[in-house]
């Protein structure tokens, strides 16, 4: 089964790397992890979107738009069957296949538990509400005023050297 867990998929959360924002998890760390949690117990797409964003205090919620294909390559590969359940939502429970993958890795699942317990864990440590005010509101200011478009080079001059003076400020701290 090796060969079936290529890479692709995965969420974004915050952060931004080389212009494009990081994701918690390419598409074979996913399949993992959705796999070890529905071994675990039978689930539904729902129930492991909302188990994800409680492991991660909330910094992290696959969509559904990603969930429920992952679901569908699990099944189509075999890890995952769907079973009965009451109502209209598909839930899935670990092949014997799924369980055998789960242990063969079990490694990197542990390792990919441990980066999103670690998220959970730096989010209960840090509000980061406040920050993300104030970042919004420097945005809002810096966009009204270089919108207007009557902003002297001079002006324009004095908020770079503001903000550059403000930057290194921070890293120090």
């Amino acid at each position: 089964m090796r060969g079936h867990w290529g890479h692709g998929g995965g969420e974004p959360f915050g952060g931004r790397g080389e212009g494009r924002r990081r994701r918690m998890f390419d598409g074979a760390e996913l399949r993992l992890v959705l796999l070890k949690l529905i071994s675990d117990q039978p689930r539904h797409g729902y129930d492991l979107i909302r188990d994800i964003e409680e492991r991660t205090a909330g910094a992290y919620a696959p969509s559904a738009g990603v969930i429920y294909p992952t679901l569908t390559m699990l099944d189509d590969m075999g890890l995952i069957g769907e079973e009965k359940a009451e109502g209209t939502r598909k839930l899935f429970g670990a092949t014997d296949a799924g369980r055998a993958e789960l242990a063969a890795r079990a490694e990197e699942v542990a390792a990919l538990f441990q980066r999103l317990e670690g998220l959970g864990a730096e989010r209960a440590r840090v509000d980061r509400t406040p920050l993300r005010r104030a970042m919004g509101n420097l945005e809002s200011v810096l966009r009204h005023r270089v919108g207007r478009g009557d902003i002297a080079p001079e002006t324009v001059h004095q908020i770079v050297s503001l903000l550059d003076e403000t930057a290194q400020k921070i890293e120090r701290l």
